[in-house]
């Protein structure tokens, strides 16, 4: 399923340039001419989207051959050839854009990553940083891969994936005079077994409900730093503990320090900067 959502959103990407045609290429050239082309870094950061970018250059000429030059995750100084492909110059010219737009957009996501990561690893080397659901409409596998990819991990793909109860369901819990408690005993006997239950709170005298209510994760949103230290040595690891909102590079290391065992970083793909990849003919 993965690989043919892939070969449709390659297809669907392509057809934003080629809908009615080439106007260039397919007057300049027959379609016998091969070359060769290199995909270049033109800043440093992490490669991410090699196979994608692969499979865009294959989507016109399948008998085009990629080579990729570096591993997936690796991290990449300027002037550095990650990858070589040759095919007909034709297809590689109408292809190049669309390949290009998505290593850069993966690479950017990565590259942020990881700069998260190992801002957050100074002062807690056992602390994770997750994405969120975030996300460009269409492009969420895309994405959160590379975020893997960079060295983070995956919250929520999807609403199925994870119970989680915000402040709208607390509020509308609230309206309906239902705790906490029996919110979760409800959950527990609709849901699987295997469905793990979070609680988001962004205050400290939540924590206690949250503890007593059989939820095995805890999301501390928009915490200051003082109550978010306070909560963790609440807690005492009897559930998973995530903070959340607002994090930025700047703030990540203090908030790991905390003693959180995950950071969810909206701005991993919402606000992530492309790296600068070029594209040279050989």
């Amino acid at each position: 399923m993965e690989f043919r959502l892939l070969l449709d959103l390659v297809d669907r990407a392509l057809k934003e340039d080629l809908a009615w045609g080439d106007a260039t290429a397919e007057g300049l050239f027959d379609g016998t001419l091969n070359c060769e082309l290199a995909l270049v870094f033109r800043q440093e950061g992490v490669v991410a989207g090699l196979p994608l970018a692969e499979m865009v250059f294959k989507h016109l000429d399948p008998y085009a051959r990629f080579k990729a030059l570096v591993e997936e995750g690796a991290w990449a100084q300027p002037g550095t050839v990650i990858a070589r492909v040759q095919g007909t110059a034709r297809t590689l010219v109408q292809t190049e854009r669309t390949a290009l737009n998505f290593l850069q957009r993966l690479c950017g996501i990565a590259t942020l990553t990881r700069m998260y990561v190992q801002e957050a690893r100074k002062t807690n080397d056992k602390v994770k940083i997750a994405d969120t659901r975030k996300t460009t409409p269409g492009l969420r596998m895309l994405e959160k891969y590379a975020v893997r990819t960079g060295g983070g991990v995956n919250h929520r793909y999807c609403l199925a994936d994870m119970v989680m109860i915000k402040d709208n369901h607390l509020a509308l819990l609230g309206q309906q005079q239902i705790s906490l408690k029996d919110a979760v005993a409800k959950l527990r006997a609709k849901q699987s077994h295997a469905l793990k239950i979070q609680v988001e709170v962004d205050r400290l005298d939540q924590v206690q409900a949250v503890l007593d209510s059989g939820a095995e994760a805890i999301l501390l949103d928009n915490m200051g730093l003082e109550h978010m230290t306070q909560a963790v040595e609440l807690i005492q690891g009897r559930m998973l503990v995530e903070a959340s909102g607002g994090v930025t590079l700047e703030r990540v290391g203090a908030i790991a320090a905390t003693g959180v065992d995950l950071i969810s970083v909206g701005a991993l793909t919402h606000s992530p900067k492309s790296l600068d990849i070029g594209l040279d003919y050989l």
